[in-house]
């Protein structure tokens, strides 16, 4: 824990899979259940906007349980996705009974206890006594200390990752560009131009897919292939497919758009990583 800061990793052996910063003392509100009052009913959007106290609202869809309510109304929801991109946080409707008063009925988990119940019977380290004080109720009897829990090369892998830019096989290269609507993957292969493309495409895969895990890319993934005809590009699908089901938000690989690019629509549920350490 530095600065308030938790740094989250996920190994398996030696291999960074997972990667989380999480701020127990202004968490980003995953799993949250709210009291909240239904402001607006927007017949246009397939939704309805929630008061969830103070100045704070969200957005219940439909398909979320946002269907037939009405304006004034008071209900319980839980945030389904934070906050992020400038958006409010997505909601969803909860059993929980509401209160007469919108506002916070209970936290959510957090990142760190998400992770230790989809992993139930790993260790869980920690370099933070105070932390792991905090966490017991939780947590108690899975947590282990220990003051180099980040060596140093994992530590570099980690600082790596604050880049846009990621280093794949054979010399290749990942950059990286986020923008509200999709994030664009971009592929420089110059240093890799003695592989023949078909191979270094596919050979780079599960990669970008890592890259695409660490960083909590979300939204719109647009993945520009290095050097290959259409033809070429539709072999790399079912490979890109296979590498995605080891991505815990389950993404779906749309196909290939007219410009060539491989589509994938990856949940969005926390910030991405580059949001929280720019924030």
């Amino acid at each position: 824990m530095r600065g308030g800061l938790v740094r989250i990793a996920l190994l398996r052996g030696d291999e960074l899979t997972e990667f989380y910063l999480w701020k127990p003392n202004a968490p980003d509100g995953v799993g949250d259940i709210y009291t909240g009052r239904v402001v607006s009913v927007e017949k246009a959007l397939a939704g309805c906007f929630i008061a969830l106290g103070g100045e704070f609202s969200g957005f219940l869809p439909d398909s979320a349980g946002g269907k037939n309510l009405t304006e004034g109304q008071y209900i319980s929801v839980s945030v389904t996705r934070a906050a992020q991109g400038g958006k409010g946080p997505r909601l969803a409707l909860a059993e929980a009974p509401p209160a007469s008063t919108p506002g916070l009925i209970a936290h959510g988990p957090g990142p760190l206890v998400e992770l230790a119940q989809r992993f139930p019977a790993e260790d869980i380290i920690l370099d933070d006594y105070a932390l792991m004080a905090d966490l017991r109720p939780a947590l108690a009897g899975r947590m282990r200390y220990d003051a180099n829990a980040i060596d140093a090369v994992l530590e570099d892998e980690i600082a790596s990752l604050r880049e846009p830019t990621a280093s794949l096989l054979h010399g290749a290269r990942l950059h990286i560009t986020p923008a509200p609507a999709a994030t664009l993957l971009d592929i420089d292969a110059a240093a890799a131009s003695h592989m023949p493309p078909l191979a270094l495409n596919i050979a780079i895969i599960p990669e970008i897919c890592r890259q695409i895990v660490l960083r909590n890319l979300s939204g719109g993934i647009l993945i520009d292939f290095a050097g290959l005809k259409a033809a070429q590009r539709q072999k790399l699908l079912p490979p890109l497919r296979e590498a995605l089901k080891h991505d815990p938000l389950d993404p779906t690989l749309l196909g290939l758009s007219h410009l060539g690019f491989a589509e994938i629509n990856r949940r969005r549920v926390r910030p991405p990583l580059h949001e929280i350490m720019n924030g």
